[in-house]
């Protein structure tokens, strides 16, 4: 029974650093993405494109005589069950059980590169637009625009949740609740006070269980850090090897979960999905271009059948190589078949707006798309991170689509940012002379069967950089006697 315990706890060892390869895959753009592959191609004798010529074994060559061909091949004893343990084991017995849609786009569709320009988010903009999507009470939304307003560029917090809730008068235990779901956002651990915090919510984050690292970073952390890794196997009563397997887990966490963001530039943007309409239906097509298709590399799969019994070394190395590609490719597989659950909801519950525009754009949030699809809500928050997509209306990031609703007179559901062009629209074409006021858009919209608040119209109002009506009649009045 004890030894069944053991070999539980070490494979959910090894699957963690995949898990997390999966998941950090999921958030890269196209352009990050396509650097990742490349690499992993250079270090990873067992990956090959598809384009690549299948390699043949020469017969020439000194690998000939052990494989010669394949109808040739006498495996060692056991190895084909070896063989399958690994695809087993990287679950990958049924890798593409269904086809993704992708796109073949040539010359002639190419996106103009004036179109593709995009200033990236800042880590304050990427965790406000959270903030928006998860804080339905005003006092709630405060204070997570205060914590977030005073992150460093690591996204740790430079003040104490006591000084926060002095400042805004909310109860301690008020600003701790939203501290929390903060440090669950993407990227997951801002919001902390220390590192061992940030730690400690990437591990929640991921759902990672283990005991031993969450102890490493609770209570041994500068043992850690000064990589003393004898006195901590001596206190945690472990060996070197042991050790090792919680400490990976441990360096694939991220000691300063807000510092990607911290760069501002411009990005070149490369859409992730495209969506067209053909035959009267939504397609929706991931972009392929440039992602070479991966695959296992025959030959030397082939030597892993069979068995080089004279060269165990280079089986074992061989064999932990194949466990990584194939965990490789179905990470790549996994993001795919995600990315498209999410644009496909996308489409199907936006198409009134593809096909009439903003004013017909409905609501919607990363909470609404979880529970749809079965997935976490930081799931959807990775994928929705700097995606494009791009529409016959334009090019879209997928976090324009995603925003909260308000209620209309009969109970339906009106999308935040169809009332935010409504108001935009109210202001362009108000009276010069006697400009309409908070409490008179407020008027207009219940007339027109939306029910908002004088203070949401405000700060609807401010998001769209538009000033009162005093100041807008002041500036009327100004250019009238210019």
């Amino acid at each position: 029974m004890k030894q069944k315990l053991d070999q539980k706890q070490v494979q959910k060892l090894v699957m963690a650093p995949a898990l997390q390869q999966a998941i950090r895959l999921l958030q890269l753009t196209n352009l990050e993405l396509q650097e990742v592959i490349n690499q992993e191609l250079e270090e990873n004798p067992l990956l090959e494109t598809e384009e690549e010529a299948p390699q043949e074994i020469l017969a020439s060559s000194p690998a000939a005589e052990e494989v010669k061909s394949e109808e040739e091949l006498e495996p060692a004893s056991g190895a084909p069950d070896e063989f399958d343990e690994i695809i087993f084991a990287a679950g990958f017995q049924d890798y593409f059980d269904e086809e993704i849609p992708y796109s073949g786009q040539g010359e002639q569709d190419r996106v103009p590169f004036e179109n593709l320009v995009s200033r990236s988010p800042s880590l304050w903009d990427h965790l406000s637009w959270q903030a928006g999507l998860t804080f339905f009470e005003a006092d709630e939304l405060e204070i997570a625009e205060f914590i977030i307003g005073n992150l460093n560029d690591d996204g740790y917090l430079t003040i104490s949740p006591e000084e926060i809730a002095d400042r805004l008068q909310k109860p301690l235990e008020k600003v701790e609740t939203v501290r929390q779901k903060i440090k669950m956002f993407d990227p997951p651990g801002c919001g902390s006070l220390v590192l061992s915090e940030a730690l400690l919510a990437q591990m929640d984050s991921l759902n990672l269980q283990d005991e031993v690292a969450r102890k490493i970073i609770s209570d041994y952390l500068p043992y850690l850090q000064k990589a003393d890794h004898q006195e901590l196997a001596r206190l945690l009563n472990l060996s070197l090897p042991e050790l090792k397997l919680h400490l990976d887990l441990i360096k694939n966490l991220d000691p300063a979960p807000g510092h990607k963001y911290s760069e501002d530039r411009d990005l070149y943007v490369v859409p992730d999905i495209f969506v067209v309409k053909e035959d009267g239906e939504w397609k929706v097509y991931l972009n392929e271009e440039d992602l070479p298709r991966l695959r296992l590399n025959q030959y030397y799969r082939h030597l892993i059948e069979a068995g080089l019994k004279d060269d165990r070394e280079t089986t074992r190395f061989l064999k932990e190589k194949m466990k990584r590609a194939l965990w490789f490719i179905r990470s790549l597989d996994q993001r795919n078949r995600t990315i498209y659950r999410v644009a496909r909801y996308i489409v199907d519950r936006q198409k009134d707006f593809l096909e009439q525009g903003l004013d017909h754009i409905k609501p919607m949030t990363l909470l609404e798309v979880a529970r749809e699809l079965g997935l976490h809500e930081s799931t959807i928050g990775r994928v929705v991170a700097n995606k494009y997509m791009m529409t016959p209306l334009g090019l879209y990031p997928l976090k324009f689509f995603f925003h909260k609703s308000l209620s209309g007179t009969y109970g339906e559901e009106v999308s935040s940012l169809r009332i935010k062009e409504r108001i935009r629209k109210l202001i362009e074409n108000e009276d010069r002379n006697s400009p309409l006021s908070d409490d008179e858009i407020v008027d207009i919209l219940s007339r027109e069967n939306i029910q908002i608040a004088r203070r949401t119209v405000a700060k609807y109002r401010g998001q769209l950089d538009i000033p009162p009506s005093h100041i807008r009649k002041k500036k009327f009045m100004m250019e009238e006697v210019t």
